[in-house]
């Protein structure tokens, strides 16, 4: 982080935000199918998003000064700062994605701060995993290296019309092993989708 080049803020935000973000990371590395990585705008197909910079790739390096800056910002849809890039980035991708790829959510979908900018957007084309349903953040973090070590992707569901809150499933069995997630790579899918 105090180096000129920075450091990529896929590991910044894991650091930062523990075991949620880590299961997010590691499954869209595993499961995005974007239709065309080497376009500049889709990338690998995960994407990012940041409380002031809209959608980056998790390969993006952020510096110090960057990350404060990050800080200063309110995540809401009433703050413009936030909005009007996450806006911006989120139209260019679906401009770039064509019409048969879909958007996959790995954020909190009980939240407008995220659905509301996104599905304005995205309509129905926004999915998000259903097993997200009644869970809380490290649920769905642990949900996430599990599905992504074992390569078994959640089904998934439009966000518009969702039950998007529900009774608390199930606690998960602890997780054996997350030896290899950090590597784990895109996996060769018929449907098309970017990771939020």
């Amino acid at each position: 982080m105090r180096s000129k080049q920075g450091a990529p803020l896929g590991d910044v935000f894991a650091f930062v935000s523990g075991l949620y973000f880590r299961g997010k990371l590691a499954y869209a590395r595993r499961f995005a199918a974007p239709p065309e990585p080497g376009n500049t705008v889709v990338g690998c197909g995960i994407h990012v998003i940041t409380p002031n910079a809209g959608l980056r790739s998790p390969d993006t390096c952020v510096t110090a000064p960057a990350l404060r800056a990050f800080a200063t910002e309110d995540v809401h849809v009433d703050n413009a700062r936030y909005r009007r890039p996450l806006e911006t980035g989120a139209r260019a991708l679906l401009a770039e994605i064509g019409p048969d790829c879909d958007v996959v959510l790995l954020g909190s979908v009980a939240s407008p701060k995220y659905v509301g900018v996104l599905t304005a957007i995205f309509g129905e084309r926004l999915l998000f995993p259903i097993d997200f349903v009644g869970r809380g953040d490290m649920s769905r973090g642990g949900l996430l290296l599990r599905r992504a070590a074992d390569g078994v992707e959640l089904p998934y569901v439009p966000v518009v019309g969702a039950v998007l809150h529900g009774a608390r499933p199930p606690k998960l069995a602890p997780l054996r092993t997350v030896a290899g997630l950090q590597n784990g790579r895109i996996a060769e899918r018929n449907a098309h989708k970017s990771s939020l």
